[in-house]
């Protein structure tokens, strides 16, 4: 049905959503939210939402376990004190912000707008972008254009689709109804500084608390102070100079304040890790089955605490680092995400306990990968020397006629009139006796019992097995030895269509100063799976789309750009499976041809210097069957 009215273009801040102290005699409606890897602020669920508030209510010093309202946040725990979200698994740690609405707003009213995603479910917008899309949609306007939110789209509410205005991708949307947020009448709560209470921990009666995180909070607590006080001793004494890392009052005092511009602000825990996910690790189980208990593990900072602190003036407190003093080594967190060598946690702690023992240590972020090189203008991207034209395309695969799986299977063997004595390695039956397969599939022409031995590397089996193991292949008129892996024929892959493009870039790679570089662009879009994937019919999504890969610009460079152009053709590079890294079904991931991805640098162990990957990536494409025999000029 056709919307009256005009189009509706969103006005730059202008959603009804704020999070500081709000007048005294209104009602609004509370919406928590986490920051995710790219700086967007996204919502809880209004269950996870009502559990949060009441837990407020009862402790404002408390610790929510949202595990207890929706199982999948299980490893999730948020302290309100710090207002932070903390995994307990890998010690990732996020901030959170409380926001308020008005009551008549999408939240008020329990409406979610949500997008289908490459994988076919569906994700919620943001919540202020769900607010500006309700509001247009009450005052029938046919459509929205979300551009001035930082977002390229365009939301059609008579076909329910959104528009990337600058792909023209259209995604569908849909509008539903679920719990409305939790409403706050008359006063909102001012940020204010927490008394400590007449005990020390959290357990009933004023006695320390027992679970995990306490004990290492505690722990942590005595050991900063220790150290504080020890670096104070030695100032006095003129021996060692302070470091800026625990200046000014006791770190974890129950009482102390953080403020002046030396506050201690190096050992700041917040951001990374999680990959994207929104809360997940092991669950948080204190004595007593209660929803929270009283924490005083987090510092206030200029005599308030954090609960209606903006985002953005959190982040700026817990960032703000001071310089590091001469002569004080650093200890790097490799990898904040988790993905380093050391776990942060271990890593954050190390730093504390060797600051106890007396070395003087300060932790520092490891330094991000550098994944692309500076900005290059199209003139200045040169076809690379000795390899005809800059791009490849795939479509629709091409299958080979006229090939039964009996005349793949004879072409590349040979008859045995007498078998050895010994196992088949596919059926593991003997080869003087019939093959394993013998009743389940039956071919004209071949026998059980019939053996037969490869032509390059003689290993020998029954003709029905290897039957067997081709109609469970690709079927691309190629055989692959199971015990040697010699390839016979030309071996062909399942990588959806796409495009591949190549040229050489004007900068170097580390290790390789004195030539140029090679870049290549993989661009697979997501689609729809096929016969011979593992779920014909069922959508794939393609994430990190296009990918960046480099080469050095020398003769070996070169001539790894050349086989993996005919990986490429063969359809090797990429197949459609399950992600190892983020565990995602039915997307497309490498396949086993390893790509250098990070230009500058080798953080991730994907960039350079690398003095072995040229050699190395050589003998992977020579298991795919592409070696020097395939060089083309």
């Amino acid at each position: 049905m056709a919307r009256p009215g005009s189009g509706m273009l969103v006005s730059a801040g202008g959603g009804t959503g704020t999070s500081g102290y709000q007048s005294q005699s209104v009602a609004r409606v509370v919406v928590w939210e986490w920051l995710n890897e790219h700086g967007r602020w996204r919502p809880y669920s209004a269950t996870v939402c009502h559990h949060i508030e009441n837990v407020l209510k009862g402790d404002p010093r408390g610790t929510v376990v949202l595990g207890q309202v929706e199982p999948q946040l299980v490893p999730y725990i948020i302290d309100l004190q710090s207002m932070h979200q903390f995994r307990q698994d890998t010690g990732t740690m996020r901030p959170v912000q409380r926001k308020f609405y008005e009551p008549s707003s999408a939240p008020g009213k329990g409406v979610v707008w949500e997008w289908e995603n490459d994988s076919g479910s569906w994700t919620p917008y943001d919540m202020e972008l769900c607010v500006s899309i309700q509001h247009a949609y009450e005052k029938q306007h046919p459509w929205l254009d979300l551009s001035s939110l930082g977002f390229a789209y365009l939301v059609d509410f008579t076909s329910m689709s959104q528009t990337n205005r600058q792909s023209q991708r259209r995604r569908r949307l849909r509008r539903r109804m679920d719990l409305a947020y939790p409403l706050i009448a008359g006063a909102i709560p001012k940020s204010q500084s927490w008394p400590v209470g007449g005990g020390r921990g959290g357990g009933p009666g004023g006695g320390p608390c027992s679970c995990a995180q306490c004990v290492l909070v505690n722990s942590t607590r005595a050991a900063s102070n220790a150290i504080l006080a020890s670096q104070r001793r030695n100032a006095a004494a003129g021996t060692v100079r302070q470091s800026n890392t625990f200046a000014g009052t006791s770190l974890w005092s129950g009482t102390g304040t953080i403020g002046g511009s030396n506050a201690g602000n190096n050992v700041a825990a917040g951001g990374g890790g999680g990959k994207g996910e929104n809360a997940g690790g092991t669950n948080f189980n204190c004595s007593q089955a209660l929803v929270s208990h009283s924490h005083s593990h987090a510092a206030t900072v200029n005599g308030q605490n954090n609960l209606n602190r903006p985002g953005t003036q959190r982040i700026a407190v817990t960032s703000n680092r001071g310089a590091i003093p001469p002569g004080v080594p650093a200890l790097p967190v490799k990898n904040l995400t988790g993905s380093g060598p050391v776990h942060p946690a271990i890593a954050g702690m190390t730093g504390i306990l060797m600051c106890a023992a007396g070395l003087p240590v300060c932790l520092t972020r490891a330094p991000k990968p550098i994944l692309h090189p500076p900005p290059i203008n199209k003139s200045d991207m040169k076809p690379v020397p000795g390899v005809n034209g800059i791009r490849r395309k795939t479509k629709k695969k091409h299958l080979r006629k006229g090939k039964s799986p009996e005349d793949v299977v004879r072409r590349y063997t040979e008859k045995i009139k007498v078998a050895p004595d010994e196992d088949c390695t596919i059926c593991m039956e003997r080869l003087v006796t019939s093959s394993g397969y013998e009743g389940v599939l039956s071919h004209k022409g071949i026998k059980p019992e019939m053996v037969g031995r490869l032509g390059k590397c003689k290993h020998m089996y029954h003709l029905l097995c290897l039957v067997a193991m081709y109609n469970n292949g690709n079927k691309d008129g190629s055989l692959q030895c199971p015990t040697c892996k010699a390839i016979y024929g030309e071996k062909t892959g399942t990588q959806p269509p796409g495009k591949m493009e190549y040229h050489v870039i004007p900068h170097c790679l580390p290790g390789y100063t004195d030539v140029k570089t090679i870049r290549i662009v993989y661009d697979i879009p997501a689609g729809i799976q096929t016969t011979e994937h593992p779920n014909p019919g069922k959508k794939f999504s393609a994430r990190g789309f296009p990918r960046h890969c480099y080469l050095p610009d020398n003769e070996k460079g070169r001539k790894v750009l050349k086989l993996l152009i005919t990986a490429w053709d063969r359809r090797l590079i990429f197949t459609i499976g399950t992600s190892s890294t983020t565990g995602e079904s039915d997307t497309v991931v490498w396949n086993e041809i390893h790509h250098k991805t990070e230009f500058g640098s080798n953080l991730t162990g994907h960039g350079y210097p690398d003095p072995n990957y040229l050699d190395n990536v050589l003998t992977e494409l020579g298991v795919q069957g592409i070696g020097e025999d395939n060089l083309k000029d």
